[in-house]
């Protein structure tokens, strides 16, 4: 059986264009020390992959599911933890890049090579059940980071 692999435009091309725009225009511009944001962010974005792949279930003919508020609470616990450590100067910006690229990369990205397993003809890269995660990841990361600021 062919699978179709495509990439939803508002759970997988809209947040990494605001990842991107993030990263490469609003970061820069309130940041006095780019390197060390941009390492806090990366470190976020590798932590919230991790998560989200190790709690991402396989559902055949469905898709991929992570736990609703998995990648957002994670996202938000280690962007504090950063932040207690060294303070962030872009906490808010960086959660959301981190959270919602590392919830499309944890839960699609790295399970390609499983798509056998979906017996599905069609996935979408940040489809269906990804949408809500990263839609909620970044939403609720930003929210619990300035709630919690």
């Amino acid at each position: 059986m062919r699978t179709l692999l495509t990439i939803n435009v508002g759970g997988g091309v809209v947040p990494i264009l605001i990842s991107l725009y993030l990263l490469l225009y609003s970061i820069p511009s309130n940041s006095p020390d780019l390197l060390a944001t941009y390492i806090k962010a990366l470190v976020i974005l590798i932590v919230v992959t991790i998560s989200t792949y190790n709690s991402s279930v396989i559902v055949k003919g469905m898709g991929i599911a992570t736990p609703a508020f998995g990648p957002p609470s994670m996202t938000a616990f280690i962007t504090f933890l950063i932040n207690w450590i060294s303070p962030v100067t872009c906490p808010t910006q960086i959660a959301y890049v981190g959270g919602t690229l590392g919830a499309l990369i944890g839960a699609d990205i790295l399970n390609l090579p499983k798509l056998g397993q979906l017996q599905a003809p069609s996935v979408s890269i940040g489809g269906a059940g990804t949408f809500d995660g990263v839609y909620l990841t970044g939403l609720v990361s930003v929210l619990l980071v300035l709630l919690l600021k």
